[in-house]
């Protein structure tokens, strides 16, 4: 079995093999810089895992894996744009280093690429993958335009954000695992497995989240510290703390997060305060690890030897303890 380092390394090769170079450069510039950003690429790692896990032959999923991970990357692109974020992976983001216009259409060609990409797999596998990562793709974008309502909203209930955080992020997740294993040759019932393997490690990631965009090293995390506070996004730890908060706690979140104009580091330092105050860290914990706790189940479910299960079990460990 390759451990997530070996596929790390896989995909960052894969991603120097595609062609994303030509005019003009004000269109694909911006998207080299994307991609050169870095990150997790824990998507497309997901995805070589997966396929790895069932048959060990993993160049069949090679297209698959550099698409999802361009896929990826355009959602991150047109995010940023939309939450007007300067920051992505501690660097400028890409519509902040050029302008929204750039962005939103460097951001068009990466998902049209992330196609091209696709269509290299295997004919055989290629009518199902493509059926599950276009509906992966409405979902995504469905999931964004949750998220915007959200911002105009004084209060959503608990179930509307899980729903949101599940089609914005963890279908995504799902996507990848499914599709690997799919490749690899898992039958319809281990590939379903993986898909519900795929929400939970979806819903437990974007739990953690939320909580290291209030909490944690902003060098780390490669985002400004609180910037969901400061842009009035309806985090589980916001809306946590609204259900269990006292009328003046009360009062002073819907206060703060009903306009942008304070000052950035009051509000923050205010929210941050309230939120420690009723013990909002531990209560993300509590319900991240319910998420995480499924995945192993789903995890030692799998009908596949012990020792093809133990870099995911790895994998779905760290992602729970990460810091970053």
């Amino acid at each position: 079995m390759y451990s997530f380092n070996d596929l790390l390394i896989k995909t960052d090769e894969l991603l120097e093999t595609v062609s994303i170079d030509g005019e003009p450069k004000e269109l694909y510039s911006p998207m080299q810089y994307a991609l050169e950003m870095g990150g997790k690429r824990l998507r497309p790692v997901l995805c070589l895992m997966a396929c790895d896990m069932m048959n060990r032959n993993i160049e069949k999923a090679y297209s698959a894996a550099i698409a999802l991970e361009i896929f990826h990357n355009f959602t991150l692109v047109h995010d940023d744009v939309m939450d007007k974020a300067p920051i992505r992976r501690g660097k400028s983001s890409v519509f902040n280093k050029w302008n929204s216009d750039i962005a939103l259409l460097s951001g068009d060609t990466m998902f049209a690429i992330a196609y091209r990409e696709l269509s290299n797999t295997d004919p055989v596998f290629l009518p199902e993958i493509l059926k599950i990562f276009t509906q992966t793709a409405i979902e995504v974008c469905e999931g964004q335009q949750y998220d915007m309502n959200f911002e105009t909203l004084s209060e959503i209930t608990m179930q509307e954000y899980l729903k949101m955080i599940r089609l914005k992020t963890a279908v995504l997740l799902s996507c990848c695992l499914t599709t690997g294993a799919l490749i690899g040759g898992a039958s319809p019932v281990e590939c379903e497995k993986m898909y519900q393997l795929g929400i939970n490690l979806g819903m437990a990631f974007q739990l953690k989240d939320d909580l290291l965009d209030a909490f944690g090293n902003e060098k780390k995390f490669g985002k400004i510290s609180g910037g969901d506070i400061l842009t009035n996004k309806k985090t589980y730890l916001f809306i946590k703390a609204l259900e269990i908060a006292s009328k003046e706690q009360r009062e002073s979140l819907l206060k703060y997060y009903s306009h942008t104009d304070f000052d950035p580091n009051e509000k923050i330092n205010k929210i941050k305060d309230i939120y420690i105050q009723l013990d909002i860290p531990k209560h993300t914990e509590e319900c991240m690890n319910q998420y995480h706790i499924k995945s192993l189940e789903i995890i030692d479910s799998l009908a596949i030897a012990e020792e093809n299960k133990a870099e995911l079990l790895s994998v779905t460990n760290q992602l729970s303890t990460r810091d970053f």
